[in-house]
């Protein structure tokens, strides 16, 4: 978050408070943050489904609202323009951060690592590496622009109690970074269920609004969705869940320009006969929503990442390994660089 053009931050807080929106008194204000939308921010990253609850169902009031919202910060600066020429459009692309994952390979995979303002989804069997990546993750993130991190913290939702302090204390002090500043600025949230979830996600507005954050982690996306919607008689609505909750953590990626990493579990295609049957779980829902899809697999003691999906970047794929830094190259990706 920015605040060039403004005199100090007091004055530039004004522009994000929601009273500041023409059309929206102390009730509707009140209203607003009932539902835990307490800012423009917040306001211009949640869907009309969600809003349109405050003015009694009125899908075109809360669309309304949610436009002028996003205009406002279209003001500030905070988003970019609804129309502009791909030139301008390619140069504000070359001014996003991206993070580094810990292996060149991996960063090389991604165009340069792990991009804000997107959705990228590792998918794979268990003892892939997923969880790994997102510890790393959380640790690099903090390291100085300089070696390819953000100087900036991470939140991270863990839905199957698989994260551990210890592993990033392990993987920070490994990487030279002090362990006790880099777990205080990393926050821990544990998903009891898909509604504590998506309550969580709602709710996340109140740390991403203060800039010190730039990398939200959920492990896993799908888990507690397939754990409580079972058979065909649920498909419809738990894909409905699940296309909101993407959605929305789409909006929350551009809006606060973080970058937003989920993991994902595997089926086994029945229908398919030839080649590998692994498939993401969540369906096109999910597919369709996130930006980088990389599919993970184990091959002996290395893993081997495969770009399965992006808007930009070639399917290829890489080696990489899981050491005590966390994710890492192969010996002899160091002996060749």
């Amino acid at each position: 978050m920015h605040t060039e053009g403004k005199e100090n931050r007091g004055e530039y807080l004004k522009e994000l408070d929601l009273a500041s929106l023409p059309g929206v008194g102390p009730a509707t204000k009140q209203k607003l943050i009932e539902t835990g939308i307490k800012t423009v921010l917040d306001l211009a990253s949640r869907g009309t489904g969600e809003v349109s609850d405050v003015f009694g169902g009125d899908t075109g009031k809360a669309s309304e609202l949610i436009n002028k919202a996003r205009n406002r910060l279209i003001e500030l600066g905070l988003l970019p323009k609804d129309f502009m020429t791909a030139r301008q459009l390619l140069e504000i692309r070359n001014k996003i951060a991206r993070i580094t994952v810990g292996s060149k390979n991996l960063d090389r995979l991604l165009g340069g690592g792990i991009e804000t303002g997107a959705i990228t989804e590792f998918y794979g069997e268990f003892g892939s590496g997923k969880t790994q990546i997102c510890h790393t993750l959380a640790v690099t993130v903090q390291l100085p622009k300089e070696k390819e991190g953000l100087e900036a913290g991470a939140i991270y939702i863990d839905t199957e109690n698989t994260f551990r302090p210890e592993r990033i204390a392990e993987i920070a002090d490994d990487r030279g970074l002090d362990p006790t500043s880099v777990l205080d600025n990393i926050v821990v949230a544990r998903a009891y269920n898909s509604a504590h979830q998506e309550l969580i996600i709602r709710e996340l507005g109140d740390y991403l609004g203060t800039g010190g954050y730039k990398l939200v982690v959920l492990d896993s996306a799908v888990a507690h969705y397939r754990a409580e919607y079972l058979g065909r008689g649920t498909l419809a609505e738990r894909q409905q869940r699940l296309n909101m909750l993407m959605h929305q953590l789409l909006r929350l990626a551009e809006t606060y320009n973080v970058a937003v990493v989920i993991t994902n579990q595997v089926m086994a295609a029945p229908d398919f006969y030839f080649g590998d049957p692994t498939r993401a779980t969540g369906g096109h829902v999910v597919a369709h929503t996130v930006t980088y899809r990389i599919y993970l697999r184990k091959a002996g003691k290395n893993r081997i990442a495969r770009m399965v999906d992006s808007p930009y970047l070639p399917e290829m794929e890489t080696v990489f390994l899981i050491n005590e830094k966390g994710i890492d190259d192969p010996e002899e990706t160091h002996r060749r660089r």
